[in-house]
């Protein structure tokens, strides 16, 4: 039976690599292929450790500008299948807001109802959190991701960034919202 619960540190390395994996695969076309093909199970890992244990203790990830944010694993047989972190709003003009800042499932896993349990799990913690609206932000071209978006309630605002995604260049992501 599928669980999903709170990511604790020893989660690193099932989180690190569906991260990999689905970069890899939702990605494709989207990001150079030399970004997909650098991303590295072991470097990830290591970020996720120190994330999840700044987490846990209620800080800020170091590239979170000071709001912190949880992570839920969603796990099969002691395997993460997939992931979900979110918080309050990491924008500056969205700080009122939760943000849901990443739902990743590793492909094998697609279409198997991960995705939707982390979904509603993340909507469930934000509402009992108090919090009234979400955001999140998709990449341009993410076909997969706005149909499972839109399949849940979000739309789009009309929101853009342009090249503001860390470690890759020249991203053009757009802002989806709901109501919880």
């Amino acid at each position: 039976m599928l669980n999903i619960r709170w990511a604790t540190v020893d989660d690193a390395a099932g989180v690190a690599a569906v991260h990999v994996n689905a970069w890899r695969v939702a990605y494709a076309g989207l990001i150079d292929q030399a970004v997909l093909d650098g991303q590295r199970v072991d470097a990830r890992t290591a970020m996720w450790q120190n994330w999840i244990a700044r987490s846990l203790v209620g800080e800020a990830p170091s590239a979170y500008g000071g709001v912190a944010h949880r992570l839920l694993v969603a796990e099969l047989a002691g395997e993460i299948l997939g992931w979900a972190s979110f918080g309050g709003g990491r924008d500056d003009d969205r700080v009122q807001f939760a943000e849901l800042a990443g739902l990743y499932v590793d492909p094998t896993s697609w279409a198997r109802g991960v995705g939707h349990a982390l979904m509603e799990r993340v909507q469930q913690e934000l509402s009992a959190a108090g919090w009234t609206e979400a955001y999140l932000w998709v990449l341009d071209g993410n076909d997969r991701a706005i149909r499972f978006y839109e399949r849940h309630g979000w739309h789009a605002d009309g929101g853009e960034k342009f090249g503001e995604g860390g470690s890759v260049d020249g991203l053009h992501e757009l802002r989806y919202v709901r109501r919880l």
